[in-house]
């Protein structure tokens, strides 16, 4: 597969977005990509995250950071892919069609550019113009040139756009602030979940800033939430033998 062209986890004669330049001049979603799950003010997200999203849900027309690509991306996406929705994914060569399933999204609905090459952002509006979300690593420190088109075709299109990485301007950015593994004994074991602690905030409705202890993933590779005082470890000590500074990093 060569830079900027879309693959997917489909099969081969699955549909493709539409080619639409950039700028476009309106949307022109490809047929049977832009029919998902409704036209509701936003897109669903799995049960766990709700309380993190001042409205339950990824609002349509949105730009939504999330610190760095991981597990939390994925989880974002997971609802509505499965109720339906195309996704794309974009400058993330590492995003497994295997870990995105054992979350929920449909595979057979999932366009992928690993590589979109120096021409993303055209890449990008294409996507926008024919997914209803849209998971995106930007290669570069993005101008607000290229940020205020995208987010043009972003509202044209009513979609959402999931940015690993930092947007300026992002009208909700979550991140995970801390996070403990368990199953590990005093330097044996074998990492069994991941309680993690996320927070959200950003703009307008966003704006207070929410925190939620999740299983990202638990012992059965889901996302769930967790309580605090349930925890099998104190969550303001670090383990026994813990690394300091040990954490896992991408490309």
């Amino acid at each position: 597969m060569t830079a900027g062209q879309p693959g997917s986890f489909a099969a081969p004669n699955a549909p493709a977005p539409g080619k639409t330049e950039f700028p476009s001049a309106g949307p022109a979603p490809a047929p049977g990509l832009a029919q998902g799950p409704g036209t509701g003010s936003a897109l669903p997200v799995v049960p766990a995250l709700r309380g993190l999203l001042p409205r339950g849900g990824l609002a349509r027309g949105s730009v939504v950071a999330v610190a760095e690509f991981g597990l939390l991306c994925l989880a974002l996406a997971a609802a509505a892919s499965a109720d339906g929705a195309w996704c794309g994914i974009a400058g993330i060569p590492e995003a497994g069609v295997l870990a995105a399933a054992a979350l929920g999204l449909d595979a057979g609905r999932i366009l992928l550019v690993p590589d979109p090459g120096p021409s993303w952002p055209q890449v990008v509006a294409s996507l926008l113009d024919g997914c209803e979300l849209v998971l995106l690593r930007p290669p570069a420190r993005v101008s607000a040139q290229v940020r205020h088109r995208l987010e043009a075709t972003l509202r044209r299109g009513r979609g959402v756009l999931l940015v690993a990485g930092d947007w300026p301007g992002a009208q909700l950015r979550l991140r995970v602030a801390s996070q403990r593994w368990t199953g590990l004994g005093d330097g044996h074991g074998r990492l069994r979940a991941c309680c993690a602690e996320i927070t959200a905030d950003g703009r307008g409705e966003a704006a207070m800033t929410r925190t939620h202890w999740l299983w990202l993933p638990g012992e059965d590779g889901g996302v769930a939430m967790a309580d605090p005082a349930d925890l099998p470890f104190d969550i303001d000590e670090e383990p026994p033998g813990a690394a300091p500074g040990l954490r896992v990093v991408s490309g």
